[in-house]
């Protein structure tokens, strides 16, 4: 049977796991500790334009890396591998990349390990896939994820690795909001980035990118007014579906704009206030762009989220 793409992002994937397989072998409390404070260490800005591949799915998709390039300028390159809810580990190869062909049919495309190896890349970003409790409970997120981080140090040492903080669907039973708020620390950091930490190079420079965050920081302002510009409520982020009905994970433009302004701010270091917003999509068509008010509050919001978030390595 073949998959779809919301399909793929959601499914479990837990043949052959036994159901008393432990989520993830965490670190000890002073550990934590530590490798939280590392994480949290101010990194020095780009001396330049950067380099930058992205590794993940649907959630990273062909639009907003492409926003990303036209939001930090000329100079800034980019190539990514993606698929449908892929793990880090079917990314590694020890498992089926679902919707691999389709993702990738782009010129962005570069194979994952060539690319992490050819050390010309200044950032390596990578994503988990979701539901990330099956990710942890299933796929060995923090040890894949030091398998692609000792990969890129080995290339090159001073590369800069992300872990993207992504989200789950606006119906989660437990609550989009609530997830929100625990999920970066219970499950990427502490789930994922920190494990995967401790076994890289004390010199390894593993941050995050907040987008998750920055959507609930965003939504809780606009609905709080009840809607701003073109934004009315946390749906106007999301994408329609072939047949016109709401699709719960997969952003629209706007979406992939408030996601890029995010990357541009925790890559660069830049202040993302004033930066524009009537962009082009992949494939050089026009994307759907935010209400000057709507930017405004994009912007304001990720420089306010990344801020008051030191595990990003950025001081602005």
């Amino acid at each position: 049977m073949k998959l779809s793409r919301r399909l793929a992002l959601l499914l479990p994937a837990v043949v052959g796991v036994s159901a008393g397989t432990y989520w993830w072998r965490s670190v000890g409390r002073a550990e934590s500790q530590a490798l939280e404070a590392r994480m949290s260490t101010p990194l020095p800005p780009p001396a330049g334009p950067m380099a930058v591949f992205h590794l993940g799915h649907s959630l990273v998709n062909r639009d907003m890396p492409a926003m990303l390039a036209q939001l930090a300028g000329e100079g800034h390159s980019y190539h990514s591998q993606l698929g449908w809810g892929t793990t880090l580990k079917s990314h590694w190869g020890d498992d089926l990349i679902n919707g691999f062909d389709q993702e990738n049919a782009h010129p962005r495309f570069r194979p994952a390990h060539e690319a992490v190896q050819s050390g010309e890349y200044d950032a390596v970003v990578l994503t988990e896939m979701v539901e990330i409790r099956s990710a942890l409970r299933y796929h060995s997120s923090p040890d894949y994820l030091q398998r692609w981080g000792a990969e890129a140090y080995s290339a090159r040492p001073d590369v800069r690795l992300y872990l993207y903080e992504t989200w789950h669907p606006l119906d989660d039973p437990d609550g989009w909001l609530e997830r929100l708020d625990a999920d970066l620390q219970r499950y990427w950091l502490d789930g994922i980035a920190k494990p995967a930490l401790a076994k890289l190079p004390a010199d390894a420079l593993l941050r995050i990118i907040p987008a998750g965050q920055v959507l609930a920081a965003f939504v809780r302002a606009v609905e709080a007014v009840n809607g701003v510009g073109n934004v009315g409520s946390r749906t106007d982020l999301f994408a329609l579906d072939a047949e016109g009905k709401q699709d719960t994970i997969h952003l629209n433009d706007l979406g992939n704009y408030l996601v890029a302004l995010v990357h541009l701010a925790v890559l660069y270091h830049r202040n993302p206030v004033g930066a524009p917003y009537a962009l082009l999509r992949w494939d050089g068509n026009p994307a759907n762009a935010p209400a000057p008010e709507t930017a405004r509050l994009m912007q304001e919001t990720v420089l306010e989220v990344v801020r008051r978030t030191p595990m990003t390595g950025v001081s602005i």
